[in-house]
């Protein structure tokens, strides 16, 4: 059977997602089908960051790390290990839970080098990472701001254009909620902060909260946090990331 065109599988994610947007899957697609050259281009520079070396040498990956939740909660109270075990526990989300969605979302199998599926696994795995390095939380209007980030870290084409749904799907049911302020916000932030690909998240789980936050150049996010603090439903999803 022949495989449909970039622009059907377009067409049918977006419309999944509209229908679905708890099926992150489709963001997958959307994402692998207008990456370009990002992921090439992020790789690269990656390979030539402190840590490279190191992480794509490890013993193992990050996605262990996050996996020892005996490790995790024998970490500082304060430190990102411990907000990020929280952070999961609220969710009730586990390390793992992006990965079947990735590979479901994989249209077509690509030849990649051992260093880059370990880049590529790397940044799947660390999301919710930067959900709580960054602020914000994993609901809609969290989540679209973080993409705001995400966008400006590594430039793939398909998070603007999911932020553009999701911007109009909120806007329409949330009239009175402050989208437009609040992607803005993950804009600037994403340009200001430091690479996030390059971050070395194994030492930094360790390290304080407000540290890592510091060493990377990340603010918390007030238009989002102003926002939240004015609806009840947004709250749980949102302070636990916030704060």
């Amino acid at each position: 059977m022949r495989k449909p065109g970039k622009i059907r599988r377009i067409v049918g994610a977006v419309k999944a997602l509209i229908e679905d947007k708890e099926d992150t899957s489709q963001v997958f697609i959307i994402l692998e089908a207008l990456k370009g050259k990002s992921g090439e281009r992020s790789f690269k520079r990656f390979m030539k960051s402190a840590h490279a070396d190191e992480i794509v040498n490890a013993e193992k990956p990050l996605m262990a790390y996050l996996k020892d939740r005996d490790w995790l909660a024998a970490l500082p109270e304060n430190s990102l290990g411990r907000a990020y075990l929280r952070f999961t526990e609220l969710e009730q989300i586990t390390a793992d839970g992006l990965v079947e969605a990735s590979d479901e979302g994989r249209f077509e199998e690509r030849e990649l080098t051992p260093q880059q599926v370990i880049y590529h696994e790397r940044q799947r795995d660390a999301h919710d990472l930067w959900h709580v390095t960054t602020g914000y939380g994993r609901d809609p209007l969290g989540e679209l701001a973080l993409l705001a980030v995400t966008w400006r870290q590594v430039g793939n084409f398909g998070f603007l254009l999911i932020i553009g749904i999701g911007y109009r799907l909120i806007g329409k049911a949330e009239p009175e909620l402050e989208v437009g302020k609040t992607l803005m916000e993950g804009f600037r932030a994403g340009k200001q902060a430091a690479w996030l690909p390059a971050a070395d998240w194994e030492t930094m789980l360790t390290l304080p909260l407000e540290e890592v936050r510091k060493t990377l150049n990340v603010t918390k996010p007030q238009a989002y946090r102003d926002t939240v603090s004015k609806y009840a439903e947004l709250q749980t999803a949102g302070y636990v990331a916030a704060e």
